[in-house]
């Protein structure tokens, strides 16, 4: 990268940093930015195995079908969404009910100033409230950030899932963490 887009990159990250942040619920009028941030995170092609795009009236439809303990919340920064982040149950199975599977996307231009962070420490704070004692992440092969992300936050790398899934025409891996969060 030359000295000037990283300079650039670098005066966007402080400008992201600085501005007041609001971690809130999703709501119905944030379903095209959450949409766009997904397909954001597709294309880079290590995030997730969903394929886009995924449109406003897409993502309402999400939202709506969501049940009371898989929330969704979005961080607002300034006068835009800049992130979101969800919870789900991890499995239908009664023995798994204390269990969440954790989501965070960040809007590629704000990657980098601590948005995700945020997000993942929101979600560990909100999950017991809804009932859950441990949370656990699928982090596809090549997702550095997001694995350092969930280490930081104090999981811990369980195992890989070998050829898990399809991205495009390849197989991937998925590193498994977890956190538990206490006794239910």
């Amino acid at each position: 990268m030359s000295a000037a887009p990283a300079m650039a990159r670098r005066s966007m990250l402080e400008r992201v940093s600085s501005c007041a942040r609001l971690i809130r619920r999703a709501e119905s009028r944030d379903a095209g930015v959450i949409g766009a941030i997904y397909d954001e995170a597709i294309a880079t092609g290590v995030a997730t195995f969903a394929a886009g795009p995924h449109d406003a009236a897409e993502r309402r439809e999400w939202l709506a079908a969501r049940g009371a303990r898989a929330p969704v919340w979005v961080m607002e920064q300034g006068d835009a969404v800049r992130a979101w982040s969800a919870l789900a149950p991890f499995s239908h199975r009664p023995w798994y009910d204390g269990v969440a599977e954790y989501t965070v996307y960040v809007a590629a231009d704000a990657r980098g100033a601590g948005l995700g962070g945020e997000m993942l420490t929101q979600l560990l704070h909100e999950a017991p409230a809804l009932g859950y004692w441990k949370l656990v992440g699928m982090i596809l092969q090549g997702n550095d950030a997001g694995l350092a992300l969930a280490l930081r936050a104090g999981f811990r790398e369980v195992g890989t899932h070998r050829a898990h899934g399809r991205v495009g025409d390849g197989w991937r891996d998925v590193t498994v963490v977890e956190r538990h969060l206490g006794a239910p």
